[in-house]
């Protein structure tokens, strides 16, 4: 069980907030609604959970963070339409024609039922070959062999296996909200910071901050001052799909089909991304996005050269979906374009029964 604060403690707690017109999330399960949530180091420990866990919406919990996505958040989000304009951020199911980590490709047949009347669709694919959400049985907590809210390997394969953390749930709940996109890409350019996406290129907190403050956002959560609401969702767009776009076939092949570790001299898989360290993920979990992703195969610099994966913080301790290679070109145009970062996002994940992941189906909306 958390560590629970004394009757008085409570009952201050509750008087300040009442005045203040919030309310704290203090007593497990935490209630959506509430308007102030602890920081990653006022996280309760809680019994049979890894440290630094967010196991706090009830054990029965399957959607984490989506929880913050409640109706009132959404109905506020919904104001961010204005023009109606929309930009979905999917990538064709065939791109990238060889996926990196050795995913199988995309293949899709025209089946004939009538010859000139009917046909149907046959889909051979890896939900995790293109734009994907990371569900909460894709990666594990490494050190405990916990997914997110203690689900196991067992819970997903096996003659235990059962739907607990299924992608289904996400579906059956719905995400949408509002989002905000950081341009890292172009930002980092405009100061001459050159790299290849397709290369280890760590993306620190502190630009990610520089790169907001150039667009106008101070990305520090709410409670500190800053542009970023409980609930809101954060893309990031690195560069990756510029970068496949300018490289020929056989260069995306070689890319993709790269082994190893990533160790020095190593031809291992490496991608440009987010940078593991203190700063990213303090922010990460003190603004309580309801969901992060990006347009790198990793959303997390790769391979990682500390001793844990940001895989392993934003999923499985905090139940955090978490977005890769989302098509984030024209989204990125239409937001300078409007002169605005923030946006309406919608997704519909894949509806399947103990499934670990989902094509994103994201669309933006102005």
């Amino acid at each position: 069980m958390a560590e629970q604060k004394s009757p008085a403690a409570q009952r201050l707690t509750q008087v300040k907030d009442f005045l203040a017109m919030s309310k704290a999330a203090t007593t497990i399960p935490w209630d959506p609604d509430c308007t102030k949530f602890p920081s990653r180091k006022e996280l309760p420990k809680i019994e049979g959970a890894p440290d630094q866990a967010a196991w706090v919406w009830g054990a029965d919990d399957h959607i984490g963070r989506l929880n913050l996505l409640t109706p009132a958040r959404v109905a506020a989000a919904a104001k961010e339409i204005r023009t109606g304009e929309m930009v979905p951020v999917n990538l064709p199911l065939n791109v990238p024609a060889q996926p990196a980590f050795d995913r199988e490709p995309f293949k899709h047949e025209i089946k004939v039922i009538f010859e000139n009347i009917a046909y149907d669709d046959l889909y051979h694919l890896n939900t995790q070959s293109g734009t994907q959400w990371d569900g909460f049985r894709h990666f594990a907590h490494v050190p405990s062999g916990n997914f997110y809210n203690g689900a196991k390997g067992t819970d997903i394969v096996g003659p235990s296996a059962n739907n607990k953390c299924s992608i289904h749930y996400w579906a059956e709940h719905g995400i949408a909200g509002r989002a905000v996109l950081l341009d890292y890409r172009a930002y980092a350019y405009s100061k001459g910071i050159l790299y290849d996406s397709f290369d280890r290129h760590a993306i620190p907190y502190s630009e990610l901050a520089a790169c907001g403050k150039a667009q106008g956002i101070d990305i520090r959560p709410t409670a500190q001052g800053g542009d970023i609401r409980i609930g809101d969702i954060l893309l990031i767009r690195s560069g990756w799909k510029e970068t496949y776009d300018s490289k020929t076939p056989s260069e995306r092949c070689a890319a993709a089909l790269r082994h190893g570790n990533g160790e020095p001299g190593d031809d291992g898989q490496r991608w440009a991304g987010v940078a593991q360290e203190e700063e990213v993920l303090d922010w990460l979990h003190d603004c309580y996005f309801a969901a992060v992703g990006g347009d790198a195969p990793a959303f997390e610099v790769w391979p990682t050269q500390k001793e844990y994966h940001l895989h392993e913080y934003v999923l499985a301790l905090w139940g955090m979906p978490l977005g890769e290679m989302m098509d984030l070109e024209r989204l990125a145009e239409k937001c300078r374009e409007r002169g605005r970062w923030f946006f309406f996002f919608t997704s519909a994940p894949a509806n399947c029964p103990g499934g670990v992941s989902s094509h994103v189906n994201g669309t933006a909306i102005f």
